[in-house]
């Protein structure tokens, strides 16, 4: 059964700024309704003013499998639109191209397929990305392969609610895609240039930190095709309950992770673990502070079960309430599954359907696959970090699973912490991301309620 869509002011801003801006960015934060602010305005461009025949949507693989479609079906303006899911083998991608559709959803790894095939008969004038984020590497074969059809798109649409997950360094790309180097320059070179500056001169991986005053030209720069919708701002949402779990590992444990941090090699079983360069050392370093290490041949070795009884400690604690773990690492899921049988992993529409009415009580995900497209509000609201992450996007969707609209108590999102390790860098990290993304969500920000007084 549709349902009659009522749009909220915000919601209503958001359709006017795609309508009325060409190439856009519509920074969303979850829960506001971009997925039906956007088809709206997808049904107007078609049905009403007649400018566009078909709209290309691109998306994660679940987003497009998924929540697109059944956002169409839910809202009575929208159940006319008729919605192709370009998936499967390349006979069946071909098939759903050629079937006749207003809407084209199309998961990112396919992209570069896509292109491929068309080339400079690219057919499709509308292209909207749901999670622009994915785009933010100029070097990623998506972004390429965008870039080269660029010219024959007539309007684009940016729709994410983390457009800066790891900084602004991460803007340029998905920026280009909109005005292709208008506003931020037209190399990313040029843009590293004139507005950042090296964190370490002359460390060879040195990172770029904001030139003074960068980050109030950047907004002013962006600020007429991009704007920002915190939830915050206008929901109602459950309060969030932040708790660290602070983790001290035995003596001769802290012993052993200082040395291999210092070495960058250890022997463990006859078997030598070594770190090449600094990448290779973050990975290990995280691995250790999560219980175990990975050896060349991908066996593992235990080195020690602190995490996994604090998980146990959690878990009993929660009296009954379901849990949901973020884990980072395989053996993390094995170590995970052997100590709690019952333990079970979210891999089908079945999996959620099971947790929301509350038939799973530990449930577990790695926060790259469980990041889009799921409601998981109504199952639980305790958040286990079982591995941080270094990913802000990943981070803020995966506690956005449960800290939605329709969830009736305070969310509570446990972080397991190794003291004295690389855990306690990866927290500062996070926090310091989330307040640089705040920082350019706050200068962006939709002006509602001069729209209101309109």
């Amino acid at each position: 059964m549709s349902q009659i869509y009522k749009p909220h002011h915000y919601q209503e801003f958001g359709f006017n700024h795609i309508i009325d801006n060409p190439f856009c960015g519509l920074f969303m934060d979850m829960g506001l309704g971009k997925t039906v602010v956007s088809l709206t305005a997808i049904n107007r461009l078609i049905y009403q003013e007649a400018e566009v025949e078909r709209v290309l949507v691109v998306g994660t693989k679940r987003i497009v499998r998924g929540v697109w479609k059944q956002e169409a079906q839910k809202w009575e303006h929208l159940k006319h639109l008729k919605v192709s899911i370009v998936w499967g083998t390349p006979a069946e991608r071909i098939a759903a191209l050629r079937t006749k559709a207003d809407v084209y959803l199309i998961n990112r790894e396919n992209l570069v397929w896509l292109v491929n095939l068309f080339q400079s008969k690219f057919p499709f004038k509308v292209v909207i990305i749901d999670e622009s984020s994915s785009f933010k590497s100029h070097k990623s074969q998506r972004f390429k392969a965008l870039k080269m059809v660029r010219k024959y798109i007539e309007r684009m649409v940016l729709l994410t609610g983390t457009p800066a997950p790891n900084g602004l360094i991460d803007l340029w790309a998905q920026l280009y895609l909109l005005d292709e180097g208008e506003r931020l320059e037209h190399t990313l070179s040029g843009y590293r240039e004139r507005y950042f500056t090296l964190k370490n001169p002359g460390e060879l991986f040195s990172g770029y930190r904001p030139r003074k005053g960068a980050e109030q030209s950047i907004y002013a720069k962006i600020e007429d095709i991009c704007v920002s919708m915190k939830a915050k701002d206008y929901l109602e949402l459950p309060k969030l309950i932040e708790n660290d779990i602070q983790i001290v590992l035995d003596k001769h444990v802290q012993q052993q992770y200082d040395k291999f941090q210092e070495d960058c090699i250890m022997e463990i079983a006859n078997t030598e673990i070594t770190a090449l360069n600094a990448a290779a050392l973050n990975t290990k370093l995280m691995q250790f502070a999560n219980g175990a290490i990975y050896h060349p041949d991908r066996e593992f070795t235990v080195l020690h079960d602190s995490k996994l009884d604090a998980l146990e400690e959690i878990i009993e604690e929660a009296n009954g309430n379901s849990v949901f773990v973020a884990y980072s690492f395989q053996h993390d899921l094995k170590r995970i599954k052997k100590r709690f049988p019952h333990a079970r992993m979210l891999n089908s529409p079945q999996d959620e359907e099971d947790w929301n009415n509350g038939k799973i009580e530990l449930l577990v995900a790695h926060p790259a696959s469980a990041g889009h497209g799921l409601n998981l509000q109504d199952g639980g609201h305790i958040i286990v970090w079982f591995g941080l992450t270094w990913n802000l996007e990943y981070y803020q969707q995966f506690i956005a699973r449960l800290m939605r609209q329709g969830q009736k108590v305070p969310v509570i999102v446990h972080r397991l912490i190794a003291m004295g390790t690389i855990d306690e860098k990866a927290a500062i990290s996070l926090l310091k991301k989330e307040r640089n993304q705040d920082d350019l969500m706050e200068a962006i920000k939709a002006l509602i309620d001069m729209y209101k007084r309109r």
